[in-house]
């Protein structure tokens, strides 16, 4: 009984001992001998960037900007419509708070019925003034009268009372002209008054006018259709209480969703790559099954630095090709900028790129051999190979187990422009193929 129990143990002991050689073994010999296939085809060199998509087109919706004319420096909005509303044209939008502009056409109308009752007070004044000249000349009328028929009737007096007469009658008719003169000075100064006050009188109706107009305009409507969205104003976006200046009263947009934009930003490293009239193919976060296409329209000439980093940006426009209902503004784009794009070159992948002394790039052929390798252009996965490997060859992209003590097969084309160490021995043809068959 104890004999078999031994037997058992000894048995599972050689059994796991025998599991772990071969598996760590196997795992060991699966390591070195994961490789992949050289391919030929379309190469691209893509700038992956994150964007922000907005309308290229938009119209903006404006308070009252006509209230700065009467001393309104800022509004408050008391109500507003939801961010990403469709609206119609003439719809609401946003209501304003018309407390201010409401106090001061209250204080405009008193002045307008102060002004009304200067108007009639003036009037007045103006009718009683003429009428008491015109009396006046009127009576003065028959003085002269008078005094001509007292000079007629004294012909046969003295001489002395003819003359007396005379001068009588000489005053009474210059002073008849001084009071004519005097009605039309009088006339024209009291004109002068009327036009002065009915001026002013209209001034102020205007005003009255103007602000009754301007208290409507206090609710703000669509010009168009479109959908809302709110503007940033000191940092934040307008909201319900939020204040806004009279000087630019820009309260929403209605973007034209026709025509959308990626608002992206590259690092000063890549930004160099990147110029007008390069493809871009964007996705969308909140839609990974759609895809677009689009093309770079401004690349800035000046860097920034964006918040909470210290590396430096240049902000990149990529407008859409395509219109789609699901594109909405703010909405979080991927752009993928096509830098270069090559046709019918082979590229393998970077992993499977090594460098000895600095100067040679070689890959591990799955043919046996350790080749150097002339590289083009790379990419985030990928790099071109000008030299060294063709289509349809597989290269190890890791060391396998028999290439640690290989020599380079080195390519004539790099003869003179590598810096090879001086005990280290050129590998020709005929030299790995005599490795190949001791192997």
């Amino acid at each position: 009984m104890k004999k078999n129990v031994i037997y058992a143990a000894i048995g599972s002991i050689v059994v796991i001992a025998i599991l772990y050689f071969s598996l760590g073994s196997s795992s060991t010999t699966n390591l070195g001998d994961i490789t992949a296939q050289a391919k030929k085809g379309k190469f691209k060199v893509e700038i992956n960037t994150s964007g922000e998509l907005e309308a290229l087109r938009s119209v903006q919706v404006f308070g009252p900007s006509e209230a700065r004319r009467f001393r309104v420096g800022s509004f408050t909005i008391e109500k507003m419509i939801d961010e990403g509303t469709v609206v119609k044209k003439g719809d609401f939008i946003c209501s304003i708070d018309k407390t201010e502009l409401f106090d001061k056409l209250e204080d405009k109308r008193l002045d307008l019925e102060q002004i009304k009752a200067q108007f009639e007070q003036t009037q007045l004044d103006t009718s009683l003034n003429l009428r008491e000249e015109r009396d006046n000349i009127l009576n003065l009328e028959y003085v002269v009268q008078e005094q001509e028929l007292i000079l007629e009737q004294s012909q046969y007096e003295p001489p002395a009372i003819i003359k007396q007469n005379e001068y009588n009658l000489e005053k009474a008719k210059r002073e008849l002209s001084q009071a004519n003169d005097r009605y039309k000075i009088k006339t024209m100064q009291e004109k002068a008054r009327m036009v002065e006050i009915s001026a002013k009188l209209r001034e102020v109706e205007a005003q009255v006018n103007q602000m009754v107009e301007v208290l409507d305009k206090f609710v703000v409507k669509a010009p168009q259709d479109g959908m809302v969205i709110h503007v940033k104003y000191r940092g934040s976006k307008v909201k319900e209480g939020s204040q806004i200046s009279s000087w630019n009263p820009v309260v929403a947009t209605l973007p034209d969703l026709t025509t959308m934009q990626s608002i992206t930003y590259v690092n000063e490293v890549d930004i160099r790559t990147v110029n007008t009239g390069q493809e871009v193919e964007i996705g969308l976060d909140a839609f990974p099954d759609k895809k677009f296409t689009g093309k770079v329209t401004k690349v800035a000439n000046v860097g920034q630095k964006r918040p909470n980093s210290d590396a430096k940006v240049f902000e990149v426009i990529v407008q859409i090709n395509e219109s789609d209902e699901s594109l909405r503004p703010s909405m979080t784009t991927s752009n993928s900028i096509i830098a270069e794009q090559l046709e019918d070159v082979v590229y393998v992948p970077l992993e499977a790129i090594n460098v000895e002394n600095d100067s040679i790039n070689y890959v591990y052929l799955k043919n046996g051999v350790k080749q150097e390798v002339i590289m083009g252009m790379s990419n985030a996965n990928d790099v071109v190979i000008e030299k060294g490997v063709n289509d349809g060859d597989r290269v190890y992209l890791s060391t396998p187990s028999w290439g640690d003590n290989l020599a380079v097969r080195l390519l004539d084309e790099l003869d003179g422009k590598r810096n090879l160490d001086a005990s280290e021995p050129r590998v020709t043809a005929e030299k790995t193929q005599s490795f190949l068959q001791n192997e």
